[in-house]
Order: structure tokens, then C-alpha cells, then sequence
């Protein structure tokens, strides 16, 4: 098992890396897949991936991106408020075939994997988002790593004894400043090599620390709907790892924060 986690983690990275170096249409069409692929496990959780209700979230999604894209971001809110009024109209329509939380699920399939992991794309999309998009995999995976080395050795009070017993505060606390070290470290290298900006340690050092919090609220969001449904993985594309919400739960929730950071702190 191990072996084969860790060469799925390998290609995983390779992957990553040479869809994000590409941008433009490679990094959209690989999120694009990665959104849909998202939207279907979730609703897979909830039985409704192959029923009319859903597809209202995959149409949205194709059609999301496509705005995104081109250049149409204006239209953006009116396709969503579209996109929720359809659910509720399928919803209506063919009852009492769907309940009200199968619409509330699909609303949320689409919000919480789409919307949330389309700002890798939007990241990579800036001036200088190459470099700036690796700020998503340092608040994630360096806050993993580092959460787990000091969990093992320093760990004492338990975070979330309920829903991840293995999980600690001193964990916890370890993965925020590892994650604000690199992050410091990493705008040294930005400011050197990228982009001169004042005060980049501390900038990048603050983005490292909100993005690796909210990191942790996604990894553990996303264990919170596996216990509520009784299920071990999301899905099993990726060897070793699950599905695409397994490995990617915690970046779906750093990529906003980090655009909005890069937005009002950089500008």
C-alpha cells in the first residue's frame, strides 16, 4: 500500500507540475475534469451522480468554466442564480421524486467543489501566477507534512476526538507555522527571482498561516461527510489515495483564500 501511494503521489506531482507550468487552457481543462470528477463523487455519496438533479451541476460546471475562461465572468452570478432556480425547479417539478436535501446537495456539490477549486485556475490565471500558484501546495501539503512530524512526536491534546482522533492541537499548530515559515521562505525567493515586492517574507509568511487553517477545515469537512455517510473513500481514482476529494479536499478550500490574500494584499 505504501508503494503505491507513494508512486500515485509522484505522478501525481509530476502532473500537477506540468499542468500548471502550461496554464491557460491545459490548467483550465485539468481543473475543469477535476471539478467535474469533485461534483461527481460527492453526489455519488448522496446516490443522485446519474439522476437529472445532478446533471444540473455538471451542466453548470462545463458552463461555469466557460466563463471563466472567456472572459465572461459578468455573467457569472446570473448563471448561478440560473443554475439554483433549475434544481429547485426539477425539484418541484418531478416531486416527490427528489427530497429537499437532494437539491440542497446538488446547490452544494456545485459550490463547494466547483466555485472553490476553480481558483486554482483563477490563481494561475494572474500576472506571475505561475509563481504565485504554488502558494496552494504549500499551504497544503507543507501544512500536512509538518502537522503530522509534530502530531507524532508533540502531540498530546486532541483537536477533534470524535471525528479524527489522530489529529492534534500541538499537530495543529505545527502545520500553521511550518506553513508560515515556507511561506515566508518561499516570498524571499519571489521577491528575488519573480517579483519585487516590499515586505514579501511577512506578506507570504500571512498567506501561508490563513491558507494552512482553512486547509485544515477542508481535510476535516471532507471526513466529516465520509463518517456522516458511513463511507472509507470518495472514490478510488487514484491509487493509495482515493478520490479526487480525498487528495484534493484541503486545497479546494485553500485556493480561494489564497486569490483573495494575492488580490488585497498585492493587489
Amino acid at each position: 500500500m505504501f508503494k503505491t501511494r507513494l508512486l500515485s503521489g509522484i505522478v501525481l506531482v509530476i502532473l500537477a507540475v506540468a499542468v500548471l507550468y502550461f496554464g491557460g487552457y491545459v490548467t483550465a481543462a485539468a481543473t475543469l475534469l477535476l471539478a467535474i470528477g469533485g461534483v461527481l463523487e460527492l453526489l455519488r455519496v448522496y446516490k443522485l451522480h446519474n439522476k437529472l438533479i445532478g446533471w444540473a451541476a455538471y451542466i453548470a460546471t462545463v458552463v461555469y468554466f466557460a466563463l471563466l475562461v472567456f472572459d465572461y465572468s459578468q455573467y457569472v452570478m446570473p448563471v448561478i442564480i440560473v443554475f439554483v432556480l433549475a434544481v429547485l425547479a426539477i425539484y418541484v417539478i418531478t416531486y416527490p421524486t427528489y427530497t429537499d436535501k437532494d437539491a440542497m446537495a446538488v446547490i452544494l456539490a456545485f459550490f463547494y467543489v466547483t466555485v472553490m477549486i476553480s481558483y486554482v485556475y483563477l490563481i494561475r490565471d494572474l500576472e506571475h501566477g505561475g509563481a504565485f500558484v504554488v502558494l496552494i501546495f504549500v499551504c497544503s501539503w507543507v501544512n500536512d507534512t509538518c502537522a503530522y512530524c509534530v502530531g507524532v512526536t508533540m502531540g498530546k491534546h486532541k483537536m477533534t476526538p470524535k471525528l479524527s482522533p489522530k489529529k492534534s492541537v500541538e499537530g495543529l499548530i505545527g502545520g500553521i507555522a511550518g506553513s508560515a515559515i515556507v511561506g515566508a521562505l518561499y516570498g524571499i525567493f519571489i521577491n528575488n527571482n519573480v517579483y519585487e515586492l516590499n515586505n514579501a517574507p511577512i506578506i507570504f509568511a500571512v498567506i501561508g498561516a490563513l491558507g494552512a487553517c482553512v486547509a485544515v477545515i477542508g481535510d476535516l469537512a471532507a471526513s466529516a461527510i465520509k463518517r456522516n455517510n458511513d463511507i472509507k473513500d470518495y472514490g478510488k481514482l487514484i491509487p493509495g489515495h482515493g478520490g479526487i476529494l480525498d487528495r484534493f479536499d484541503s486545497i479546494i478550500f485553500t485556493a480561494p483564500i489564497i486569490y483573495y490574500c494575492l488580490t488585497y494584499m498585492i493587489g
